[in-house]
């Protein structure tokens, strides 16, 4: 193994033992996985030829990185867009319905708490992933977000309307989320607004 410092990425000689070795260094998948080698050591740091190989296998052609759990690309939060995708977008409303119906179901068998070990959203907000595009998805992740939250909140006051002692981890009063509905939810004072 041929070990190969990172300040020295840029020369002829490694350009060339990297060519030879089948890396395409004018492509986005290399820039990206150079870019995080630097980004996370210095110039005295070393690297080989595998190694580089392994990290480019985590970026698509166009250099974004790819979820490893879901095979998607968009997911990353990155120095560019931390302060930019905290906001509302429009999700379809399958994906809402699937969540209000998760939650509810969660809200019900773990009286009102949320248990990391058991619950689904993952698989709720993987499926949502799916349905938008690559530069939505962190966007609509945090739009599914306000509305899981909104959920949970009827559901709680909802249980609190049926038994006013009620709190978190207490058994919910038989039928006190019957009325509640995905879209009562939505239409309410407290709804996520929508800015399109």
């Amino acid at each position: 193994v041929n070990n190969i410092q990172l300040s020295k990425m840029n020369s002829s000689s490694v350009q060339k033992q990297l060519k030879a070795a089948g890396i395409d260094t004018n492509s986005k998948k290399y820039k990206a996985a150079l870019s995080e080698m630097m980004k996370n050591g210095n110039g005295a740091m070393f690297t080989n030829v595998q190694a580089i190989k392994n990290l480019m296998s985590q970026y698509d052609k166009n250099g974004d990185w790819i979820d490893p759990n879901t095979g998607l690309t968009g997911l990353a939060v990155t120095d560019e867009n931390r302060n930019s995708y905290k906001h509302i977008i429009s999700i379809p409303e399958s994906s809402r319905e699937e969540m209000f119906e998760l939650a509810k179901k969660e809200f019900l068998n773990e009286n009102g708490t949320l248990n990391g070990d058991t619950t689904k959203r993952e698989s709720v907000y993987n499926n949502l992933y799916r349905k938008m595009d690559k530069d939505d998805r962190l966007s609509a992740g945090w739009t599914m977000e306000q509305y899981e939250h909104q959920y949970r909140q009827a559901f709680a006051e909802a249980a609190k309307a049926a038994d006013p002692t009620w709190k978190a981890g207490k058994s919910i009063p038989a039928g006190a989320l019957d009325g509640i509905t995905r879209e009562s939810v939505e239409s309410g004072k407290k709804s996520v607004d929508i800015k399109i």
